[in-house]
């Protein structure tokens, strides 16, 4: 259970660093530039913790997944970024995807 914990800070930490990375300007603004990199080793260091008892591809789909899906919703709410049904159904498949890997991952 404990490195389901470090999953989500590892995908929180990516999120908040993908984030700042649009605010960064390209790394020419400080603070969001050094969010970014902090964001990044937050996530990289939390989720090889999680690998000690979750599965590296079954990790990374849920990371990749749910960051996606972060990082829209901080897209669509933050920087004013379009959500047409389209964008909202390929993250409801992301969900319902991640959901399953959840459900049928008996290694974690």
């Amino acid at each position: 259970m404990k490195s389901f914990l470090f999953l989500l800070i590892a995908i929180a930490s990516e999120v908040v660093g993908t984030a700042s990375l649009k605010a960064s300007q390209g790394f020419s603004r400080l603070w969001p530039s050094l969010i970014v990199v902090i964001g990044y080793g937050t996530a990289f260091y939390f989720f090889s913790l999680s690998l000690k008892h979750i599965p590296l591809g079954v990790a990374y789909a849920i990371w990749s997944g749910l960051g996606t899906v972060g990082t829209v919703m901080i897209g669509y709410f933050v920087w004013r970024e379009t959500l047409d049904l389209y964008r909202a159904i390929g993250i409801v498949l992301i969900l319902i995807g991640t959901v399953i890997l959840n459900v049928t991952n008996n290694e974690g």
